[in-house]
């Protein structure tokens, strides 16, 4: 390779790793909504309704539906407005539902409450595409590393907004966890100044079109790695969230835990999402992403057996563990396979076409753990873990084996 070609390829390096610390700062910050609104979204729902606590999860089954519309809401804005300016909308919005949260409480209006959360959860879908930008922005070589920073930085959002949660809960009293929703306000609206500074490359050439036909969407579905990595994320996605969501109403309702435990376990679950992502990159580069997300879906298994021991303090909180870790194999990994199945100018239909069948698949997850719950008890929210990594299992082993003929 010559000199310039090096000198080149220094500077994108250069430039994607500014980018991706940028879009890591912005992910810090926006990623602190999810785990604030799972900690205390389900008890403020359950708060507010009557004798049927079966809709408690429903405002959480909003913030999912927020993310669904939202993958398809910026995947528009971007292509009129920029990337950069698409996440900033995506923050406006996250503000604007906070504090509309916020204000339901204090009213007591459950689904005020629940529409809040769709703006929360629209906010969520813009910050999504997060990590797609950082790997569209990065040489090949650097994608998989991209994707584990931008999801790092989730790692401070696991520890802010839990926090904020214990914090600010009893800040308005008698009013609960209103004023934990209005202290999100301020660091959202920071986030949009972090995106000013945010200067993305175009996502596809003049060059790289004439050189890269685009391919009718079906096709690119149809094939085999694309589905292997989009059921393998949507399995982990909503499982993760099928728990997560279920497992504050286990610990309070059911077992009588307080609600600062329970927080406090959705905060290890979340760190436990994030903290493996320094090294999942690496993992992935050196083993492929196939074999990272079987390593997930077995570390999945591992929280069921945990979760299905008892129903003491530690059963819960090593499951949210587990759940954390299985979910960050499995998800990147997916992720990762699903990023290498489509050319860079066929990048916005098929992330959108992806994200919106798994934020779907995640809403319908956490509008279920609701129900089950109230149906059936934690014990059978357990075993629904089984059928679904087996399935991902046998996918991720069919994936394997096609990638060794190829090789061969």
């Amino acid at each position: 390779m010559s000199g310039a070609a090096l000198a080149g390829l220094d500077g994108q390096l250069s430039t994607a790793r500014r980018n991706v610390g940028l879009l890591a700062v912005a992910q810090a910050i926006l990623g602190s909504a999810p785990p604030l609104a799972f900690s205390v979204g389900g008890l403020a729902g359950f708060q507010m309704l009557g004798a049927d606590k079966s809709l408690a999860t429903a405002p959480l089954t909003g913030f999912n539906i927020g993310v669904a519309v939202g993958a398809i809401a910026v995947a528009t804005a971007s292509r009129f407005l920029g990337r950069r300016e698409s996440f900033m909308v995506g923050a406006l919005a996250g503000a604007l539902g906070s504090a509309l949260a916020a204000f339901a409480l204090v009213r007591s209006d459950f689904w005020l409450f629940a529409f809040s959360l769709v703006l929360m959860g629209l906010s969520g879908g813009f910050t999504q595409k997060i990590r797609f930008a950082a790997a569209d922005a990065s040489p090949s070589f650097y994608k998989g590393k991209a994707i584990s920073w931008i999801l790092a930085a989730g790692i401070v959002s696991a520890i802010v907004g839990p926090q904020i949660a214990i914090w600010l809960k009893d800040a308005l009293q008698p009013v609960t966890f209103a004023g934990a929703f209005l202290g999100l306000v301020p660091l959202l609206l920071c986030a949009i100044a972090v995106l000013f500074f945010l200067k993305l490359p175009p996502l596809v050439s003049k060059a790289g079109t004439l050189s890269e036909p685009t391919r009718p969407l079906r096709e690119i579905v149809m094939t085999q790695r694309f589905m292997t990595g989009m059921v393998c994320g949507i399995g982990t996605y909503a499982l993760m969230t099928f728990m997560m969501t279920g497992a504050p109403l286990a610990m309070v309702v059911g077992c009588g835990f307080s609600s600062d435990l329970a927080t406090l376990g959705i905060q290890w679950h979340v760190i436990a999402m994030f903290a493996p992502s320094f090294f999942t990159g690496v993992l992935i580069s050196r083993f492929g992403p196939e074999k990272i997300v079987a390593m997930g879906l077995l570390i999945l298994m591992a929280c069921a057996v945990v979760a299905h021991w008892g129903i003491a303090l530690w059963n819960f909180w090593g499951a949210l563990v587990l759940l954390g870790i299985g979910w960050n194999f499995g998800f990147i990994g997916a992720t990762a396979i699903v990023a290498s199945s489509y050319r860079p100018s066929e990048a916005d239909k098929v992330q959108g076409f992806h994200d919106i069948i798994l934020f779907s698949t995640v809403a319908l997850s956490s509008f279920s753990s609701g129900k089950v719950f109230t149906a059936y008890g934690w014990s059978v929210m357990n075993l629904l873990i089984w059928p679904v990594t087996l399935l991902c299992l046998v996918l991720i082993l069919l994936q394997l084996r096609a990638v060794s003929r190829r090789a061969a």
